[in-house]
């Protein structure tokens, strides 16, 4: 499966390292803002042992239309910025390529523009695209389901610096019918990410945790949905819509 890169930030460098080391993925490029690394081999600058030669570009010097026309891949990965959709959206549409969306936080006008995109192509698009914490939406609404009463807390701790609340956070909290409000942040240090969902019974409490150890664990949620989408025909697709047939029978 060839795929092609959006982002390349501390975390966009961890999916890269995943998929390079991938047999079944073949990372054809990388697209950067900036002009930093321009041109470099992926797996070279990531200090992999691979064959993909694919290079890092630029799109301030590189068109994405041509570099698609040039190097086409199946699927794009974003892990760019809630704005990134528009400099690739509308080219990778129209040529059917698969959009993997792994961004925060998308305001109602990307969300409707990712709508419009899912007309013409298989578009995916999860605020937090590592399975463990999808996991953990999961357990999380059939508790609710069964306990409709209970009291619910949401903790969401990342590292210092990361602005607003997590994406993550606001997606279980809708899920739970938790105010935004409610959410409990904490930054500090380091922390990757961390999400526990506190479900307080008369005489017992109930928590579900999930922490990420390291940002590899977003390539292998990657892997997991490009795996599971590959195959899936136009249309706006989130990690339940993946999820749900293996929760059958």
């Amino acid at each position: 499966m060839k795929i092609g890169l959006i982002g390349f930030g501390k975390t966009g460098k961890a999916v890269a390292t995943v998929l390079l080391q991938n047999k079944n993925f073949s990372l054809k490029w990388v697209v950067k803002r900036s002009r930093t690394l321009e041109n470099r081999i992926t797996a070279e600058y990531l200090g992999i042992d691979s064959e993909e030669t694919g290079k890092i570009y630029s799109s301030e010097t590189t068109p994405i239309a041509a570099l698609l026309d040039n190097q086409p891949v199946d699927m794009i990965i974003d892990f760019s910025s809630g704005s990134g959709i528009y400099t690739y959206g509308e080219a990778a549409s129209k040529r059917k390529i698969k959009i993997i969306s792994a961004i925060s936080h998308y305001t109602k006008k990307e969300k409707d523009f990712l709508e419009s995109l899912s007309k013409l192509t298989t578009v995916f698009w999860s605020p937090n695209i590592t399975l463990g914490v999808n996991y953990l939406l999961f357990a999380s609404k059939f508790l609710k389901k069964i306990a409709p009463w209970v009291d619910i807390e949401i903790i969401e701790e990342h590292f210092k610096g990361k602005d607003g609340v997590s994406g993550t956070a606001l997606k279980i909290a809708e899920a739970l019918d938790v105010e935004k409000e409610d959410i409990n942040s904490v930054r500090a240090g380091g922390i990757v990410g961390k999400h526990e969902v506190v479900f307080g019974f008369p005489f017992q409490t109930v928590r579900l945790v999930h922490e990420s150890i390291s940002r590899e664990a977003f390539g292998s949620g990657v892997v997991f949905v490009a795996e599971n989408l590959k195959d899936k025909e136009a249309g706006l697709y989130n990690f339940e819509d993946i999820l749900s047939p293996y929760f059958v029978g």
